[in-house]
């Protein structure tokens, strides 16, 4: 069983800045893609930025230049450093891996609880 757990969401003030954290624990052999998807109320989630094992990353248009996404292999580990904050970023932050549990299995994706993020104006 693999698990996504995430922290370092909370209330921020607009222009301020939050890092989240997002730890991948159980049978893991690899793990292609991790990032970050957004759900705010009555949208749609979407993706907000991805970082390859080799760290390419792909950001949304909305967050580039602000928000910056890695990961540390070795811990399984990946993370979100938001700057410049704005009140239309408030949303649930959704952890994501594309996990490979055994070396010869299908990679499969996976997704954390999620943690809120809250921008106030």
């Amino acid at each position: 069983q693999v698990q996504l757990v995430e922290s370092g969401g909370g209330l921020v003030q607009a222009g301020g800045s939050l890092r989240l954290s997002c730890a991948a624990s159980g049978t893991i052999f690899s793990i292609n893609d991790m990032g970050w998807y957004r759900q705010a109320p009555g949208k749609e989630r979407e993706l907000v930025a991805t970082v390859s094992s080799s760290g390419r990353t792909k950001y949304v248009d909305s967050v580039k230049d602000r928000f910056t996404v890695s990961r540390d292999n070795a811990k399984k580990m990946v993370y979100l450093q938001m700057n410049s904050l704005k009140p239309e970023d408030t949303a649930r932050y959704y952890c994501y891996g594309n996990v490979r549990a055994y070396r010869f299995g299908n990679a499969y994706d996976i997704w954390g609880q999620g943690t809120q993020v809250t921008v106030s104006s």
